[in-house]
Formats: structure tokens, C-alpha cells, sequence
């Protein structure tokens, strides 16, 4: 097998050289082709070098990493984005079904980044950064996630979403269509991921989406009747908080 051809963008040198040298040093099978410093320039190294793999820093001073997935299309190589912070643009990756690293870059998160590219399909999944873009220009209402099932991919409106349900490591997503989709992450995951997305956890087992709620009924802890009829238990421990984010988000 050829080694993954590889390409660096970011504007600070010194970001470049440590990330290079991690990758020389520590990851067997990648060829970094090029590196670049700023968007613009690496448009212009992308189609002298085709690189199979880009890692692109996304705050830099001419111009974030996202304009480069709207001024190159198509798009023939995957992407990791790298990044110092930037909570929400990690968000809207996450929802996209990409790939990311923290700055600093350890060690062992460039390794899984590049396995995840080796062992996957090497055709970008163009759809995934499309969503990405609408996601970074969209409302909270408006976003799509990108749910990973046993058939691939399949992108959800966020607000069609009902209530997540945990099955193991799985979890089980509840939609207003009244279809059901069997996911390959742990509720966790999710409830991690929608934080500040108008969802609450109520239970161990059970994530909700607090603008599909119909009814609170109280009983020992609660129950909730969701928009399709369905009925969930509120723990006794999560109540208070459950009812200062029922406030929170109808207000």
C-alpha cells in the first residue's frame, strides 16, 4: 500500500513544523507532499500536489479553513481540521460526522486521525463538509446531524429529532416522521453533542428534545408525554433541573 499523501495548513510555522514532525516521527505510511500558510496558497498546492489528506487549521488571519470547502469544489481529498478552540465551529464539525484534533496535537488522537482515514473509504464524503457549511450559517433549529447507522450516514434535522433512547453502546433516535433510527454511538455521545440544542437528559437511558414535549405530569418524578404520544420518566434527582430547562427553553 502507497503511503497517504498529506498536506499541512496552518498560518503559524511553528504549528506546522511541530505537526510535521509529529507525523514524520510517529506515524508510519503518510508523505506530506506540502504545507501551507494561508487559504489561498493552499488551493494553488492542493491541485499541484493532490493531497489525499489535509490537516487544515481553522482560525487564520486571511481567512477561515471553512472558506476552503466553499471555494474548492469538488472536494477530492478528506479533511481533519485542527484547532486551538472554537467551541461552536467544533460543534457544527461534530455534527458533520468529521474528523478534528485539539491543539496541542497529541500524539495518539494524529494516529486514530490517520487509521480513520486508512481504513475508511478514501472518496471524500462531499455531503458531510455541504452539511458542515449550512450548519456553520444556520439557527439551531435548521442544523442537521449526521446520525451513523448501519446502512452509513444519514443526516437528521435537529429539530425533527424526538428523544434518543440508549441501547448499549447504541442508541436508539425517535423522529417525528415515526421513524426510528438504530445509532452507532452512545447516548452520551449525544447528549454531549446537542448540549445547548434544546435537549435534556432525564434519565440514565433517555435523552429529549424539550421542544417535542407536550405534557409534564406529576408523579413521583415526572413524566413527560412527548409530541407523539409516547410517555418518559424523569428521574427524582434530574426534576429540579429538568423544570428550570423546560422554563429556560420556552422562554
Amino acid at each position: 500500500m502507497s503511503d497517504v499523501r498529506v498536506m499541512i495548513v496552518d498560518d503559524e510555522e511553528g504549528a506546522r513544523e511541530s505537526l510535521s514532525n509529529l507525523l514524520e516521527k510517529y506515524v508510519d505510511g503518510v508523505k506530506i507532499v506540502a504545507k501551507s500558510d494561508s487559504i489561498a496558497s493552499a488551493m494553488e498546492k492542493i491541485k499541484k500536489y493532490t493531497p489525499e489528506l489535509v490537516f487544515l487549521d481553522i482560525e487564520m488571519p486571511f481567512g477561515s479553513g471553512f472558506e476552503l470547502l466553499e471555494r474548492m469544489k469538488p472536494i477530492n481529498f478528506n479533511i481533519v481540521f485542527v484547532t486551538a478552540y472554537d467551541h461552536y465551529a467544533l460543534k457544527a464539525i461534530k455534527f458533520s460526522a468529521l474528523d478534528y484534533l485539539l491543539k496541542p496535537v497529541d500524539i495518539e488522537d494524529l494516529k486514530k486521525a490517520i487509521k480513520k482515514h486508512v481504513h475508511t473509504q478514501k472518496t471524500p464524503p462531499t455531503e458531510n463538509y455541504d452539511n458542515l457549511i449550512e450548519n456553520l450559517k444556520s439557527d439551531s433549529q435548521d442544523k442537521k446531524i449526521a446520525i451513523p447507522d448501519s446502512n452509513g450516514i444519514t443526516f437528521i434535522a435537529i429539530n425533527d429529532i424526538i428523544r434518543c433512547e440508549s441501547d448499549g453502546n447504541y442508541t436508539r433516535i425517535f423522529l417525528n416522521t415515526g421513524k426510528k433510527i438504530l445509532a452507532s454511538k452512545t447516548l452520551g455521545e449525544y447528549e454531549n453533542m446537542l448540549d445547548g440544542d434544546g435537549f435534556f437528559r432525564v434519565h440514565r437511558g433517555h435523552l429529549v428534545n424539550l421542544n417535542h414535549i407536550h405534557k409534564f405530569l406529576k408523579t413521583d418524578g415526572g413524566t413527560i408525554e412527548m409530541s407523539d404520544g409516547t410517555h418518559v420518566d424523569v428521574s427524582r434527582r434530574k426534576k429540579t433541573a429538568f423544570m428550570e430547562a423546560l422554563t429556560e427553553n420556552k422562554g
